[in-house]
């Protein structure tokens, strides 16, 4: 898939640049945050593990995953992000998914929550993965369906970024896709799957998921919750083909 350059931002938006190509941090801790952890814990044993989140942010994760472990890094390419992180947590270290400053064979889990998309090279990040987790140790991946029928990074129009979650984008062809979203990639199942294609690792589980609605809950607490209920039912269905985000996980090989 091939990413045009955006069109350019003037330097006094420097920060919106970064929530476009890099996407918005999670500030709060909400119930779809809360799911995602839980959904973790049921494949990876996180008490004691050594974690690393790739895209850190703030350190949203990062905090919840130091419930179970002290040994939790956590790497971001925005400095102020890792200013802001740094002031209340340890082992925040600016740096890029393509190169891991971390040896060989050296984490329990590398997590990466709706990162993979806006990396310069999502298979050498997801190589670099690979290389930093010990044998029989995990990599889980959120990232984004192309098939839901949202694109939740906004859209290029006319050469104007608009915020929002823009209709149908991530259906149309990709030569066609990438002129309105060339800053963030969507995946097909085969897709995802494919950045660890040939890798010393095996499938442990994937699937499809909706969203937390946690906006739309915090508005309209009964339509919020009707959604949830209804659409995390249509997980177990065939239509959890358009659901929001693939849930990857893999193990790397112990031999």
């Amino acid at each position: 898939m091939t990413i045009d350059a955006p069109p350019a931002v003037a330097p006094d938006e420097r920060h919106a640049r970064a929530s476009i190509e890099h996407g918005r941090p999670s500030y709060s801790w909400r119930f779809g945050q809360d799911r995602r952890l839980e959904m973790v814990r049921e494949f990876v044993p996180l008490e004691g593990a050594r974690v690393l989140d790739i895209g850190c942010g703030v350190g949203t994760y990062v905090r919840r995953f130091r419930q179970f472990s002290d040994q939790v890094h956590g790497i971001e390419v925005e400095p102020e992000r890792v200013a802001e992180a740094s002031r209340e947590l340890s082992n925040i270290v600016c740096a890029k998914g393509e190169a891991l400053p971390y040896p060989d064979d050296h984490f329990d889990l590398v997590f990466a929550n709706e990162v993979i998309e806006h990396v310069d090279d999502d298979r050498k990040t997801s190589e670099e993965a690979v290389r930093v987790t010990k044998p029989g140790g995990y990599i889980v991946y959120f990232a984004p369906n192309r098939l839901y029928p949202f694109e939740t990074h906004g859209a290029y129009f006319r050469g104007r970024y608009r915020f929002g979650n823009i209709p149908l984008i991530n259906w149309l062809p990709d030569r066609l896709r990438d002129r309105f979203a060339p800053h963030v990639r969507a995946y097909t199942r085969r897709g995802i799957r494919r950045l660890f294609r040939d890798l010393p690792v095996k499938l442990v589980h994937h699937r499809v998921i909706y969203p937390g609605f946690d906006n739309l809950s915090a508005r309209h607490r009964f339509l919020g919750g009707a959604l949830r209920r209804g659409l995390y039912t249509a997980e177990q269905t065939p239509l959890h083909t358009f659901g929001l985000s693939h849930f990857l996980v893999v193990r790397k090989n112990e031999d």
